[in-house]
């Protein structure tokens, strides 16, 4: 009587039987796509029942305690850093820090010295353009420093970094609960219970896994990684003991392929392919463009609060205030409405409040009473002169009045004021009125723009002249106005105390209109 085949016998003669005949098949062209994956799994199941590494059952397809294990004391080793390093991977500081740990005692002295805090300070000892061609030197010597090589250093040690911060952030905590439901998060005082599981379960994970640890450079120089980590956080973030153990470990079951097989068994795809998840970086040309962009933003502040430290100061000489208020119309309060549609509105505001405040308040007082009694009581010795200062003086007089007419045609029962008005209420419903808006805003704008370029030629013009009767006055003999006692007499003041006084405040006038003839030329 023949006796039985044991049942692993048997299994081993059907898969011969079933390889043979499919090769006998493949001769004809009649291969079975699926039964060589079918085939091909299984191979993998015996592979893993071979296998070292306590990991997985192949019969059972289910995951054992040893890799819950294994992902427990990687989770143990890791677990500090995981607090420590909390959204590193989008911190600016750290990138920060990486390019300072590659750089020289004298490459950082070049860093500190583009920082706004010395900038800002150096600015105080320093004209404009000694500043500007100061910090222009501090940075090319400082770019330079970053060539091809250290580029690539810097941006391979990101890298590696941000690999690191990818692996310790994966999610270990879930993982191991489906072995151990007692689990908590990152207490290792408990001594965990880890029960087999489907397979099914932890396959997604172990992909998510093996797609972070592919890209880590486990023989990277990790220690003084680690070193360069605790001054950044000023505590170690890991045990470089624990680290160095757990290493070797990783690389092991990396080459060893077995998480790899586990994955494909269970799902059943002999073909499955694991790419490693990207991590890489590039930061050096970030870098330089944010910092650029940092010291531009910083020089043009520095060149607005000098600007606007300079307008207070010259408004003060010559009205005893910074703030001066004359327009009706025109006006910064105006403005709002046309921020709500973004538009620029009215630009040369703060100008026109000082032209007309100086033009009515003292111009057509003081300065009108001195230049009257010069052009009618003076006897000059060349007529031109007097013409020229005669033609500067009343084109003075025709800008002030011009202001005022200017100022109340914005008004709201004013022609333009009226047009901006009922265009602005049509932006609404046609889009098209937008554009414009912009136009009328542009001719108004111009037309301010004209009248404070016209008033500060013709007060050049007029305190070119007076500065000449200054010194003509101390002279013995005079060459401009020939009775300058009579014209005192008729003034009432001292000539020269006078004429000085008011040359004073239209050279300061002048030098105020002229930064916003210079705004509008840049």
């Amino acid at each position: 009587m023949p006796k039985n085949d044991l049942p692993a016998e048997r299994d081993d003669q059907d898969e011969y039987l079933g390889g043979f005949f499919q090769k006998i098949l493949s001769l004809f062209g009649m291969s079975d796509p699926e039964s060589d994956k079918k085939r091909l799994v299984r191979q993998i199941g015996k592979d893993l029942g071979h296998s070292r590494y306590r990991f997985y059952k192949p019969k059972s397809s289910e995951a054992l305690p040893g890799i819950a294990r294994f992902f427990y004391e990687t989770y143990k080793t890791i677990a500090p850093a995981q607090v420590l390093l909390t959204n590193a991977a989008q911190s600016g500081i750290l990138k920060a820090f990486v390019i300072e740990s590659f750089l020289s005692k004298e490459q950082r002295a070049y860093s500190e010295r583009l920082t706004n805090e010395y900038i800002q300070e150096k600015g105080k000892a320093l004209s404009l353009k000694e500043l500007q061609e100061s910090v222009k030197q501090d940075m090319v010597s400082f770019f330079s420093v970053f060539d091809a090589e250290k580029t690539s250093q810097i941006d391979n040690a990101y890298t590696t970094l941000l690999s690191f911060i990818n692996f310790i952030n994966f999610d270990f905590f879930f993982l191991l609960k489906k072995f151990d439901s007692n689990i908590t998060e990152r207490n290792f005082t408990y001594n965990p219970k880890f029960d087999s599981i489907s397979g099914d379960y932890i396959a997604d994970d172990i992909q998510d896994f093996l797609e972070i640890l592919l890209p880590l450079n486990l023989d990277a120089d990790w220690k003084r990684i680690f070193i360069a980590l605790k001054e950044y956080r000023n505590m170690d973030v890991i045990q470089i003991d624990a680290w160095t153990k757990l290493t070797p470990v990783l690389k092991d079951v990396l080459s060893s392929g077995i998480l790899e097989q586990i994955v494909r068994h269970v799902k059943k795809d002999p073909f499955m392919s694991f790419l490693p998840r990207a991590s890489g970086e590039r930061i050096i040309e970030p870098f330089i463009e944010k910092l650029k962009n940092q010291i531009t933003i910083l020089i043009q502040k520095i060149i607005h609060e000098r600007r606007t430290s300079k307008i207070d100061e010259l408004a003060k000489a010559v009205f005893g205030t910074a703030v001066v208020l004359r327009m009706k119309n025109y006006t910064e309060k105006a403005n709002v409405m046309y921020a709500r549609k973004l538009l620029g509105g009215f630009t040369q505001t703060q100008a026109l409040n000082y032209l007309k405040a100086y033009l009515i308040d003292y111009f057509k007082k003081d300065i009108r009473e001195l230049v009257d009694v010069l052009l009618i009581r003076g006897q000059w010795s060349m007529n031109v002169q007097s013409q020229q200062l005669s033609d500067g003086y009343h084109a003075l007089l025709e800008v002030a009045d011009s202001i005022i007419q200017f100022d109340e045609s914005l008004s709201d029962d004013g022609d333009m004021g009226t047009r901006l008005r009922n265009t602005l209420s049509k932006t609404d419903r046609d889009k098209e009125q937008i554009k414009y808006v912009r136009q009328l805003l542009k001719d108004v704008n111009d037309k301010a723009l004209a009248m404070i370029n016209k008033a500060a030629l013709n007060l050049i013009t007029v305190g070119r002249h007076l500065k000449s009767m200054i010194d003509d006055v101390s002279r013995p003999h005079h060459e401009i106005i020939l009775n300058w006692k009579e014209v005192e007499n008729a003034v009432g003041k001292p000539m020269k105390e006078t004429l000085t006084d008011i040359y004073r405040k239209i050279y300061y006038m002048v030098q105020l209109l002229q930064f916003y003839v210079k705004e509008d030329k840049e």
